[in-house]
């Protein structure tokens, strides 16, 4: 149902015609991909002091994809820090992680949160 409501939002709000409509979908699934994989190589690290970096590097990952991109990584940033204040985590700590996907999102370097000795592999 979600995915329906956001393809429709897409078409008629964003006024995209059928050519930029699959490359914003694509850019989307994409982007959502880039989100996946910086979750995956933060719990694999499971390094302290690292989530900002993984939020500013999926972030940013993502939104070099284009439009699309950058709006799956916002909704996929927004949901997860919705969900943090939902089952009452750090409120603060959710700021700093929505400050970090900003970064991201934005096109700046997230290696500006890169924690200390993090493998170059990250």
């Amino acid at each position: 149902m979600k995915s329906s409501i956001a393809i429709i939002f897409c078409f008629l709000i964003l006024g995209v015609d059928s050519q930029r409509w699959i490359q914003f979908l694509r850019e989307a699934a994409q982007g959502s991909k880039d989100m996946w994989r910086a979750y995956s190589d933060m719990k694999q690290a499971n390094w302290k002091n690292s989530d900002k970096y993984f939020h500013a590097r999926g972030n940013y990952d993502a939104a070099r994809r284009g439009p699309g991109g950058a709006w799956a990584a916002k909704v996929i940033s927004d949901a997860r820090e919705g969900i943090q204040k939902f089952t009452g985590r750090g409120a603060e700590d959710s700021r700093a992680d929505q400050s970090a996907n900003k970064w991201g999102r934005s096109g700046k370097d997230p290696n500006h949160f890169r924690p200390a000795g993090l493998p170059k592999k990250y």
